[in-house]
């Protein structure tokens, strides 16, 4: 073999052998990918989950918590204040854990359409929020208002002036 080939063969092989690395890199990178989704996404049926894991987070709803005495199991629904979703979580939550706090849930949807959480996020202390739960509230929020106008427009009928 003379020197040039063995050259060729040396790069072909590097080439080849950081193409296989950098392939093998990204699919283990897209397993371990958690999309993020707000209750109202999830409830409009716009997503396929395909028993895949996902993030579910928003705020829990005030007196949803429901807890079975001498059992670490909890059910509670999470909201972003237009719509809820059911979660039910077998674990010790999180200290920061309780009704009205912002919340980000992981885990998959079963067959009746409850959220099987594997772990709770809880945010650390008065002022933080995950910046997805502030965005898809912030979202909902817009969605509340931009109802409400299309109702007052409604209600309010053809010909009258403000």
């Amino acid at each position: 073999m003379t020197p040039r080939r063995k050259r060729m063969v040396l790069v072909l092989s590097a080439v080849a052998g950081v193409a296989i690395a950098a392939t093998l890199g990204l699919k283990a990178f897209q397993e371990n990918i958690l999309y993020y989704y707000s209750p109202t996404q999830i409830a409009s049926g716009e997503i396929t989950f395909d028993d895949r894991r996902i993030r579910v987070g928003g705020l829990v709803v005030d007196g949803s918590v429901q807890r079975e005495m001498g059992e670490l199991g909890v059910v509670f629904d999470v909201t972003d204040e237009l719509e809820s979703v059911t979660v039910a979580y077998d674990g010790i939550l999180p200290n920061l854990f309780r009704e009205g706090q912002g919340i980000i849930a992981h885990g998959r949807f079963d067959d009746d359409g409850i959220f099987i959480a594997d772990q709770i996020l809880a945010k650390h202390d008065e002022n933080y929020m995950a910046p997805e739960v502030k965005e898809s509230l912030r979202e909902a929020e817009w969605q509340r208002r931009q109802r409400e106008l299309r109702e007052q427009q409604e209600y309010s009928g053809p010909g009258e002036d403000y």
